[in-house]
């Protein structure tokens, strides 16, 4: 099993870089992982994605590469094919503007295994790979709007006030912060929810820059949706002795103390299972994989570092509602199927 690191430049570079791969376990053509904006490094979506496509490499034995590029949704077109022709089996995409041009592509290489993540699109073969996140998000917010008013606890103001930062306002992004509003608003109908975007996923500056604004304004908790940006909001919680939420992996440990919780999406579980299915052998075109809080696909994080600090009625609040949702009791708003609620329009 061999993984090599390769950060795309320009279209010739792309064909250089893609041209090395090699059959691995089987004869089984070897598999790439597109990361997205924001980059490997983030220490959230793309490094835990590429946590388990690793895994996957490793448990199947076969080889792969993951693939950057310096501009990731203008290359979109120049990706897919130029790995499909340098003869990847497999290629896993994690950019959600991906999404339609593979669409086009995937039909020019019907051999070719294409997954695109949260998101459905058609295909004999491609792979959709969905997640939950707003049951997730509305645990998120359910725990932020119970906090947000206990002045018993260090770093909170009395003002109903949370916050969430997003890299761009697209459905992807907005599925995460419709279901943390709806989450909050089932504890306090008048809670204020101040969201922003900073159309960017690698910028840490940026995101402090928001959320220092953000807390200037009362709020005290503030989500992150923002990819390597997101990394500024947690490090301006730290710095202002307020608090975050991350996202995707377990972030809690970035500012110990000051990330309250993490939503988790496990797209390392995702990836590693597409890759071992494939490897396999397993029939994965035209399917719809999803991953929700039945399947343990999205959840909270064991808030190692702030239980201590959470009354333990609240806590219990989250289990109901986590409860809540897996019996279907609870149906959390999902932007992507049934469009913008009006409370984020």
């Amino acid at each position: 099993m061999k993984i090599t690191s390769m950060t795309l430049m320009a279209t010739t570079v792309l064909a250089s870089a893609l041209g090395a791969a090699t059959a691995g376990a089987a004869d089984v053509k070897p598999a790439a992982l597109v990361i997205a904006q924001g980059g490997l490094g983030d220490q959230s979506y793309n490094d835990l994605a590429y946590e388990g496509f690793k895994r996957g490499l490793k448990e199947s034995g076969i080889d792969g590469k993951p693939v950057e590029s310096k501009d990731v949704v203008a290359q979109a077109t120049d990706i897919l094919r130029r790995a499909a022709d340098a003869d990847f089996g497999l290629v896993i995409d994690l950019e959600y503007s991906h999404g339609e041009p593979m669409v086009e592509v995937a039909k020019d290489y019907p051999d070719t295994t294409f997954a695109i993540l949260n998101q459905v699109q058609p295909g004999d073969n491609i792979v959709s790979v969905l997640f939950q996140e707003q049951e997730g998000s509305y645990l998120a917010g359910v725990l932020a709007a119970q906090v947000t008013t206990d002045t018993s606890i260090k770093g909170i103001n009395d003002k109903p006030i949370i916050g969430v930062i997003g890299g761009t306002k697209s459905a992807g992004i907005d599925k995460f912060i419709a279901g943390y509003i709806e989450g909050a608003k089932s504890i306090n109908p008048d809670i204020e929810v101040k969201v922003a975007y900073s159309n960017n996923f690698g910028d840490p500056a940026l995101g402090a820059q928001m959320a220092k604004a953000m807390y200037e304004e009362g709020a005290d908790i503030i989500y992150q949706v923002a990819g390597g940006t997101g990394a500024g909001v947690i490090q301006a919680a730290k710095e202002t002795g307020h608090y975050a939420i991350g996202v995707d992996g377990d972030q809690d440990g970035v500012a110990p103390g000051n990330v309250l919780t993490s939503m988790i999406k496990r797209t390392d579980v995702a990836v590693e299972n597409v890759v071992k299915d494939y490897a396999k052998g397993d029939q994965l075109g035209g399917k719809t994989l999803a991953f929700g809080l039945k399947d343990d696909g999205v959840g909270l994080s064991p808030m190692t570092y702030t239980k201590d600090l959470i009354p333990a009625s609240y806590l219990e609040k989250v289990e109901q509602a986590k409860a809540d949702i897996i019996s279907g009791k609870t149906k959390v708003w999902n932007v992507v199927d049934q469009g913008y609620p009006d409370y984020l329009k």
